[in-house]
């Protein structure tokens, strides 16, 4: 296998095949995206004289897949100039190309015949050594080769991307019997590392490991749904968070999903399972039949299990009532159990709280829940060797926040297998054979090493060297230093993790002291520091709460004191003597972003959604945040002769209108990153990849970041942004207090009312930073504003 995968090449340029491209093209590999030729020209071909021989014409499906990427929200590419590295093509003509690349994936129709034959086809111009995989849901792997000649079969694999592959985690893949091994070892390894990927390894079975067990519980809901006599809304109710499984819980997934999909989904296992009883279950309901056939298939054709009608106070969502097929208002269930899962924090106790209540609600996530346990237990052996990789197909392949086994474990494996026999289930042997050996549950930790039930007995969980977890070296004691909101651990090799663990990691006081005591206990004892956590977003900016408490009190000089307290710490961070790495991650807002802006680099998950958005609650940034944009644009143009306006134009802009980025690619089009900021596609990588980082720099002889100038736009420049903002309001794009906040935010940006190209500190941008923030805390609006975000989560325009 080349040791590095370069140039891949896609064939089938649906929607599945087009979005594989992309997420190669968002890794850097550009590839071949090619179809069959159009049987027919279009009219507008005709129009213009084309024949089939056309080169438009013959590329057409593949050409248009490419410019559809454009239109799909939520987008599949990281840029959309990515695109570029995508090269359409057709069967017929450039089947001889793929003599250039290294891995070439089959994405097309579901159909076996179909894959055998093209399969043939790809041999025929196959070079000894190549890669070549199909994104097949379902079908057999072995089957699809069967013809195939032993050296092609030996790099012929399944690698099931799930859909959206950009957004899903989750990649299965599933060796052949004649598959090599080092292939299969190699090929999980890029994945993970290169394309971001969860991998798990699956047995050659109908619909492999997660589309297995989650179809299978997406039926037996369904089910119990119609047997308990429960709606679609109370169903997704229990099915939901509740029980630590997505919003989207059953309907509504089945509805994103298409029910056409699932329906062909399910009919797979149906059609090549023997068992009676599996067999059964598999076996498609008449009612989802019926909605089939009406066309009723979910959020693609307007209606499915729900349906979204406009009325007179807006648009409202309706759900289906099965038993008359007829769509009536959502009603929103209330009973102990879900008000139980409700007040619960995390998803063990919340499962175990919805159970332990007793009600029909209670009663109905047990009867689902205690089948799903039973049948992925049942499938340990056949769908793949592991209980951790079913757990984790179903974490990233669903969004399950609990894999079946850490489920089981969470409600007391004992006592619910008690209580499944005394309702007469059959539980697996193994599972009864691993209990009588005086087992508790199927995960243990020790040590801060975690290990699984395999084969009778416990075995470690190996994580890769490029995983570090912050859990895991706390539970080993790695603790440095600790308070309420923040803690700083030592990850090895001289380096310390300053960890944010605060409600939201929203940042305070406790943070802010945190991170000056860890600059003390890195100066005396450590290397260098990364900023890093493992929350839900890496951070969605300062605690507003204790802000909109002191302003309503009118305690003006406490809110001074605070935003001196993060000025200083960050100009601490940024010109600390020892390398500082920041590695943000999902949403990173307002103070976030600040907290990450002074560090000499940044290491983002390519999910990061970036932005200084302080104006969504009234304010402008002040933790330095302004100061560090137009210090950037500065540093950029040293020529004094080189006009600054444009680029503070556009940095006016993006704070302006609270812009977030889409991608760590985009915050570097936005310019929150600098050329030297990395992007790491593996969030699980991140922390690794920021201690490497940092590392690098001390190897290098690290100097710390200098004190500069900053060359401003002044009186003249806040002149121009003034009146672009006043434009917006005249066209309605924002209200009097945008226009407001817009003025006192020029104010900072242009350095204020001082002559065009003075050169100011970076300590007299702060301090207009902080005068602007003071004063807009006093305005009644924003306080409204901040109030709303606290209560509402969304901003209000006022």
């Amino acid at each position: 296998m080349a040791t590095t995968i370069r140039k891949a090449a896609v064939i089938g340029s649906g929607v599945m095949g087009a979005s594989i491209a992309a997420h190669l093209a968002n890794a850097g590999i550009s590839s071949l995206l090619l179809d069959i030729i159009p049987a027919a020209l279009t009219p507008e071909e005709e129009a213009k004289g084309w024949t089939r021989d056309h080169p438009s014409v013959r590329n057409r499906l593949a050409a248009g897949a490419l410019a559809r990427l454009s239109r799909i929200k939520p987008s599949p590419l990281y840029d959309e100039t990515f695109v570029s590295r995508i090269t359409p093509g057709n069967l017929e003509d450039d089947l001889g190309k793929l003599k250039d690349v290294d891995w070439v994936i089959e994405v097309v129709v579901e159909n076996l015949e179909v894959k055998r034959e093209l399969l043939r086809k790809i041999e025929g111009h196959w070079k000894p050594g190549t890669i070549v995989s199909s994104n097949t849901s379902g079908i057999s792997i072995q089957a699809m080769a069967d013809g195939c000649s032993e050296p092609f079969k030996r790099h012929f694999l399944g690698t099931h991307f799930f859909n959206p592959p950009r957004y899903m985690k989750l990649l299965e893949i599933i060796p052949g019997d004649a598959t090599d091994p080092a292939i299969v070892t190699q090929m999980a390894a890029f994945c993970r590392r290169t394309l971001g990927k969860g991998v798990v390894i699956a047995k050659d079975t109908p619909n492999f490991i997660a589309n297995r067990i989650g179809t299978y519980g997406l039926l037996v809901t369904l089910q119990a749904m119609m047997d308990n006599g429960l709606t679609v809304d109370e169903a997704d109710a229990v099915t939901g968070p509740a029980m630590g499984r997505p919003k989207s819980a059953t309907f509504r997934t089945l509805d994103l999903v298409g029910l056409d999909t699932f329906v062909h989904v399910a009919n797979n296992v149906y059609e090549k399972v023997d068992s009676g009883g599996e067999k059964d279950a598999f076996e498609v309901p008449q009612v989802l039949k019926d909605m089939v056939s009406r066309g009723w298939i979910g959020e693609k054709s307007g209606q499915g299990f729900y349906k979204k009608i406009k009325g007179e106070q807006g648009s409202e969502i309706l759900s289906l009532d099965l038993s008359t097929l007829e769509y009536s208002k959502n009603k929103k269930p209330v009973s102990a159990s879900l008000e139980a899962a409700k007040t619960a924090k995390g998803a063990k106790a919340k499962t175990k709280a919805l159970l332990g209540a007793q009600d029909r609600y209670s009663a109905f996530a047990w009867d689902i829940l205690k089948k799903v346990l039973v049948y992925s237990a049942e499938k340990v052996g056949e769908i793949a060797d592991s209980i951790a990789d079913i757990d984790q197909a179903m974490k990233w392949g669903f969004n399950w926040e609990l894999g079946p086994f850490e489920t089981w474990d969470a409600i007391g494996l004992v006592r619910s297998v008690e209580r499944m026999e005394a309702e007469g289930m059959a539980v697996p042997p193994w599972v009864k054979e691993w209990i009588s050996a005086g087992n508790q549950s199927f995960y243990q930790k020790a040590e801060g090493k975690a290990s699984y039930a395999y084969q009778g007995e416990y075995r470690a969980i190996e994580q890769p060297v490029e995983m570090i977890s912050l859990r895991s070296l706390k539970e080993q004691n790695k603790v440095i230093r600790s308070n309420s909101g923040a803690s700083l651990i030592d990850v090895g090799d001289g380096i310390a993790c300053l960890e944010f663990h605060s409600p939201n990691n929203a940042i305070g006081a406790d943070i802010l002291m945190m991170i000056q005591q860890s600059v003390e206990e890195v100066r005396k004892n450590y290397e260098g520091l990364i900023i890093a956590n493992e929350g839900r977003n890496f951070c969605v900016g300062a605690n507003i709460m204790l802000l909109l408490m002191e302003a309503q009190d009118e305690e003006w000089d406490e809110v001074d004191n605070i935003i001196r307290l993060f000025q200083n710490t960050m100009m601490t961070l940024k010109h600390f003597e020892k390398p500082v790495i920041a590695a943000p991650h999902r949403m990173t807002l307002g103070g976030g972003v600040e907290v990450c802006l002074p560090a000499d680099e940044i290491n983002a998950y390519a999910e990061t959604y970036y932005g200084l958005v302080e104006v969504g609650v009234g304010l402008i940034p002040a933790g330095g945040g302004c100061k560090e944009m137009a210090l950037r644009i500065s540093r950029a143009n040293p020529n004094p002769e080189v006009d600054l306006q444009p680029h503070i134009n556009q940095a006016f802009m993006n704070i302006g209108m609270a812009k977030v980025s889409t991608s760590a690619h985009d915050a570097k089009k936005l310019g929150y990153f600098r050329s030297t900021d990395r992007v790491i596609m593996n969030q699980d990588h991140l922390i690794h990849e920021a201690k490497q980082s940092a590392l690098r720099l001390v190897q290098a002889g690290y100097e710390p970041q200098p004190q500069e100038k900053i060359r401003v736009v002044g009186a003249d420049g806040k002149a121009v942004l003034k009146l672009g903002a006043y434009s917006m309001k005249q066209s309605g794009y924002i209200s009097d207090h945008d226009l407001h906040i817009a003025g006192k935010l020029a104010h900072v940006m242009a350095g204020g009312d001082i002559p065009a190209g003075t050169m100011v500190t970076e300590q007299y941008m702060l301090d207009l930073e902080r005068e602007a923030f003071l004063s807009l805390c006093g305005e009644p609006k924003t306080q409204q504003r901040m109030q709303h975000m606290l209560s509402k989560g969304k901003p209000l325009r006022n």
